[in-house]
């Protein structure tokens, strides 16, 4: 008995003929080399209904047809003996095509028959030349020739015809015009059925629901760049594989220039001219196998289009990219020891110009983990459909909708500005294919926009400091004139540096080494002894003189610093040094050791949120701090509320962004007198 519910009826009721039963394609076994498009363009037409006898009658036929006619490659050598039986046989299997320079023809590659060397027309591929990018899923006849030779060489198997498994026409206007029977989150659930996925299912929040949708956008966008970094089994690449014939995988290391751009012989586009959507699969591994293919790739992100030498100038290609890879660690241990591109692989996990071109960085590591029992049984539309309705969206833009009731705030440039508004006009293409649309609506898809991007320019700031410090990113509401900053859920919370007064010995400070910055906690704890100095979580021998000048400096000006009650003679020092958050730590931490001792003798609390930059030398003479604007950014991030500052650096504060000083305190300090007056909290 077929249990429907009112989102099954709604359906069937207007767009009979374009569903499918979702768990219909899940019950034929036919192995996993199938993809579901070809499943489904086998089943729908004869399934299309919520007659069970019919259901039964068309799932039987499919069967009939995918046990007579789908190739399963231990089948192969069956295969090609029952071609050369009969002469000419109707088979399902995947077809691509290489060109052999040296005599100047095509051989046709059956994937699961094992057909490596089949002849076929130049008319053919140039018919069908995504045979030539990863090859297509397709009903191919295939004819045997016995006297078919090249020289002695015998090549029998003939292609004679091929039927892409895919639409022969289509009309999206039945889509268009229906929409408006559903509301929003129906039709919201009837995009994920139409997935495979089940939106009623445990786990799935409306924040999942859209995180699954959006990646879908670089079907419906041109030239959209994406990037998901997650645990495993979350379903990353499972929709540019099994959704649609117009995406292609390439596995980890095989992006050469010939495949994705142009072939320096034949002058023959790559996959960018060829393809809808290019999936990096595991681009944690490797992406590109030639190196020369990366300056093509960022011109291609940022332009949709790259010159290369030869090819007679300006190519242009209209591929959105997709980056997937996994992520094995928590996200909150890598946000404190790294980055979130960290993962990818090196040649580009620090290339800053590539990463500042992804538009959308979807945070893998709030999917749920699919289960059997998050795929659905219900309907939906046909992959063959629903794949050509993606397609025909590539051809309207939206980009202008959020400018109607949204402007951007002062953070955005140009390249943020870009993904954002191809962010808003996807969730309208596949939420509101008719055009009608809120305000509420555009708000929800702008704030999921400004978050997937600014996570980006996030990571950009960790990895190349100060020249991408702008990520404050917001919008303005043109009739309130309220401005809403958006937020990232992974950085809540993430304040290292506490906001209630510091415990005595306690200090923060930063430091550089080049653009790697270093968030250093330092603690002193001090107990009776015999004048000991004991450092410890430290390997570098200059931070370590560093902290011993500093107690150089005040062993030697006791009667100065420490009233008659205290002699670092009768006391043991423990130093203990901690890098909290960045690179490894470097030289410069001599004040907030200072700091941190003097505390601890005196057992005062330090003010809420302390941070201390510079140095005090073995004279006592205080040191500038370097890369000043770039560390003061780094502490109030991370929660500093006071950052106290060498004199001679005063000059740089006009370096400091408005913003970082509205949230952090930055008085100076000439000596160490000041300093200390500065930074004990007063009870």
């Amino acid at each position: 008995m077929i249990t429907l519910d009112n989102l099954d009826n709604k359906l069937l009721e207007n767009y009979r003929g374009f569903v499918v039963k979702k768990d219909l394609v899940r019950s034929v076994k036919v192995g996993a080399n199938v993809p579901v498009f070809v499943l489904e363009y086998l089943i729908a037409n004869s399934c299309s209904t919520d007659d069970e006898e019919k259901i039964r009658q068309g799932m039987e036929n499919v069967k009939k047809i995918l046990s007579e006619h789908y190739v399963n490659p231990e089948e192969s050598n069956l295969i090609q003996s029952r071609i050369r039986q009969e002469g000419s046989y109707k088979i399902i299997d995947k077809i691509s095509v290489k060109l052999d320079t040296k005599k100047d023809l095509y051989w046709a590659q059956l994937q699961n028959s094992n057909i490596k060397d089949g002849v076929i027309s130049d008319a053919m591929v140039s018919e069908h030349d995504k045979m030539l990018m990863g090859g297509i899923w397709a009903i191919i006849d295939v004819e045997y020739d016995a006297y078919s030779k090249d020289g002695a060489v015998l090549h029998p198997f003939v292609i004679k015809d091929i039927n892409p498994i895919q639409l022969s026409s289509f009309d999206n206007s039945k889509l268009i015009t229906k929409r408006k029977e559903f509301s929003k989150g129906e039709w919201l659930n009837v995009l994920l059925r139409s997935c495979g996925y089940e939106p009623e299912s445990e786990g799935m929040s409306h924040r999942i629901k859209m995180l699954l949708l959006s990646r879908l956008i670089p079907m419906v966008e041109s030239n959209f760049n994406f990037i998901e970094l997650g645990p495993r089994s979350t379903g990353k690449s499972f929709v540019y594989k099994e959704l649609t014939p117009y995406a292609v995988l390439i596995s980890g290391g095989q992006g050469t220039v010939a495949k994705l751009f142009v072939h320096g012989s034949t002058g023959r586009v790559g996959a960018v001219g060829q393809w809808d959507a290019i999936c990096f699969d595991e681009a944690t591994d490797k992406i590109f196998k030639d190196s020369d293919a990366i300056p093509l790739m960022k011109d291609y992100l940022e332009s949709g289009s790259f010159s290369r030498a030869g090819t007679g100038g300006e190519i242009t290609g209209v591929a959105s990219i997709i980056l997937n890879g996994n992520i094995n660690q928590p996200v909150e241990t890598i946000l404190q020891t790294s980055h979130l591109f960290a993962a990818l692989s090196d040649e580009v996990n620090t290339d800053t110009a590539f990463l500042d071109r992804l538009h959308f960085y979807l945070p893998g590591w709030e999917m749920i983990k699919f289960s059997p029992k998050n795929f659905t049984n219900s309907y939906g539309f046909s992959t063959d459909y629903f794949s050509e309705c993606l397609k025909s969206f590539r051809r309207i833009t939206y980009t202008d909708v959020l400018e109607e009731h949204f402007s951007l705030g002062s953070h955005l440039k140009q390249r943020d500005t870009k993904p954002v508004k191809k962010t808003v006009s996807g969730f309208i293409k596949l939420l509101h294919p008719d055009g009608t649309y809120t305000k509420e609506d555009v708000k929800e898809y702008l704030e999921i926009a400004l978050e997937m991007r600014r996570r980006v320019k996030e990571q950009l700031k960790r990895i190349g400091g100060m020249e991408f410090w702008d990520t404050n990113f917001s919008y303005i509401d043109k009739e309130s004139q309220e401005e809403h900053f958006v937020g990232l859920p992974e950085e809540k919370g993430s304040h290292l540096i506490e906001n209630t007064p510091l415990q005595p010995g306690v200090c923060y400070t930063c430091t550089s080494d080049g653009d790697h910055l270093a968030l250093v906690r330092i603690e002193v704890v001090t107990t009776q002894g015999s004048g000991k100095l004991n450092v410890t979580g430290l390997s570098n021998t200059k931070v370590k003189e560093n902290i011993k000048n500093t107690y150089q400096y005040i062993k030697a000006n006791e009667k100065s610093i420490l009233n008659s009650q205290h002699s670092l003679s009768s006391l043991d020092l423990s130093v203990q040094v901690t890098t909290v958050l960045g690179s490894n730590i470097s030289t410069g931490i001599g004040s907030a050791v200072y700091m941190s001792i003097i505390s601890s003798i005196y057992k005062k609390n330090l003010k809420p949120g302390l941070a201390v930059l510079g140095n005090i030398s073995v004279g006592g003479a205080v040191e500038k701090s370097i890369n000043l604007a770039d560390k003061i950014t780094m502490l109030s991030e991370n929660g500093a509320k006071t950052t106290i500052v060498p004199m001679d650096n005063l000059p740089e504060l006009s370096n400091v962004p408005a913003s970082v000083l509205g949230n952090t305190d930055v008085p100076f300090y000439s000596n160490n007198q000041i300093l200390m007056q500065k930074g004990i909290l007063l009870e």
